[in-house]
């Protein structure tokens, strides 16, 4: 489904903005080829981060073998469900199947959310110091009119997200099980008390864990959850470098930020079609010649999501079969 999506918008794209003559100009040199390896890179130093982090956070009761294994399977889980699901929602269950008990999941799930939820806030602020908005926000396509409303949304539930995650990881983890606990009596929501009751009584056991935890520990997680991030914004900017180097790669760093908070409420698979679209509509205003950026944006996807399903369909199988 996912693939389907996504290639039905590409092919779609594709359509509307073909013409021999400019698909004809694009050139491909050694850079260009230089650069889409150096891509391919930065998607590797995405799951080192990710892998390191599970490493750190875990006190190395994960192996890199085991950190490898849910990692990818968390990348697979995402992009085969809505993206505002992701693939945290089934990392308790893949760690537990690698050895850690349910309530240390919990803690470590939590945690690896908390750290991206913060770097998101984090990063934005510092984009929108330097950045102007006009600049951030300037194509002038349909999608501009909307975007910057959306991204303020978006941004200001993700800050309210985390503070909750702060309190309930570091401060009064009982009040937010209090909470939790009362909204889930509701009649829509009680079928799953039971589940939320245990969330939270291992939320409250993490909580003691995790806030005992000294400051070096927290800036390592957070520096491997910063290399992470950072690598996977920039495989947009080594495609830039392939095929129209002359652009702003700040500017271009900056609007992949943008880009990956907005595509977190899509209600399609991984964001499949969403995500294609939106790259090519955000990012047109910085090519002169319209084909380069459908072939930037189909580059782009293969190596930031395609590549995960591939990898997804080779791992999941055996790790359905050992469990």
């Amino acid at each position: 489904m996912p693939v389907l999506i996504g290639f039905a918008v590409i092919g779609w794209m594709f359509y509307q903005e073909f013409d021999s003559q400019i698909f004809s100009s694009i050139e491909f040199s050694i850079r260009t080829f230089v650069c889409i390896i150096l891509a391919f890179l930065f998607m590797f130093g995405r799951d080192l981060g990710l892998i390191w982090r599970y490493r750190i956070i875990s006190d190395k009761s994960l192996t890199w073998t085991q950190a490898f294994r849910v990692n990818m399977l968390c990348e697979f889980t995402s992009a085969v469900t809505p993206s505002a699901i992701g693939g945290s929602s089934l990392a308790i269950l893949f760690l537990n199947k690698e050895g850690i008990n349910a309530g240390r999941s919990t803690t470590l799930m939590i945690s690896t959310l908390f750290l991206d939820e913060l770097f998101f806030i984090l990063a934005c602020a510092v984009v929108l110091f330097f950045i102007p908005i006009h600049q951030l926000f300037s194509t002038s396509t349909p999608l501009s009119s909307g975007l910057l409303i959306l991204f303020s949304s978006v941004y200001g539930a993700v800050v309210l997200w985390t503070v909750i995650l702060f309190i309930a990881l570091f401060k009064r983890p009982v009040w937010i099980k209090k909470i939790l606990l009362k909204l889930f009596r509701l009649p829509l929501l009680i079928r799953w008390y039971k589940q939320v009751e245990e969330l939270t009584d291992n939320l409250v056991v993490s909580s003691k864990e995790i806030s005992s935890r000294p400051f070096l520990f927290w800036a390592k997680a957070f520096c491997t959850t910063a290399l992470s991030w950072s690598s996977r914004y920039l495989v947009a900017n080594a495609l830039f470098l392939a095929f129209s180097p002359a652009n702003n790669q700040l500017l271009i760093f900056a609007r992949q930020l943008i880009l990956w908070i907005t595509m977190i409420i899509s209600p399609t698979p991984g964001g499949s079609g969403i995500g294609e679209y939106m790259f090519k509509e955000y990012y047109s205003d910085l090519f002169q010649n319209a084909g380069i950026v459908l072939v930037v944006t189909f580059l782009w996807r293969i190596i930031s999501y395609y590549v995960y399903l591939l990898i997804g369909i080779c791992i999941v199988p055996k790790w359905i079969k050992d469990i």
